[in-house]
């Protein structure tokens, strides 16, 4: 069924290529909104879902002299994008991130977490487990960018900022 757009005309759907456009745009808009909200915070920095690298690569160009910790199941990035050994943590995030509440717990003054897939029982369940596991690891104030739309009691949804379309991304602070 196509859903009819704010002026009743229908709209049609979005392909794969366009739905990826739009989430690396709002990615885009939202690290560079969100590099300004923590400019003046100390704290780490964490990317959940290493992946390729690139986002890592944009993190470390664009804050240098931050702790970048990184997180996913295995290394399969390009050769120039792979972290440090001791800010990389390696298996199922919900004990990586268990681990790095015990080392890193309240320190994160922006985390983007990258974890959605085109599964929806696999993105329902990942929401679940990030909203229990990501509070312990940020500071008060902190910055959250997520592709998947989390529900945390201590976490404020905020706007998207110029640049990033309808529900492609997902930004929220932490209260405190």
């Amino acid at each position: 069924m196509v859903k009819p757009d704010t002026l009743g005309m229908p709209m049609k759907r979005l392909t794969r290529l366009e739905k990826l456009l739009f989430r690396l745009e709002a990615q885009h808009a939202c690290l560079g909104w969100a590099f300004g909200e923590i400019a003046a915070s100390p704290g780490i920095v964490c990317e959940l879902g290493l992946g390729h690298g690139r986002t890592y690569d944009f993190l470390r160009e664009n804050l240098p002299g931050r702790d970048i910790y990184v997180f996913d199941r295995e290394i399969d990035c390009f050769e120039d994008c792979v972290p440090p050994a001791d800010r990389m943590f390696l298996g199922e995030i919900a004990e990586t991130l268990d681990e790095a509440a015990g080392r890193l717990g309240g320190q994160a003054v922006l985390v983007h977490s990258d974890m959605g897939s085109y599964d929806a029982d696999r993105n329902a369940a990942m929401t679940a487990l990030l909203g229990r596991k990501l509070p312990d690891l940020l500071a008060p104030g902190a910055i959250l960018l997520s592709d998947l739309p989390l529900r945390v009691p201590s976490l404020t949804a905020l706007p998207l900022p110029a640049g990033a379309r309808g529900d492609s991304y997902h930004l929220f602070r932490k209260q405190g």
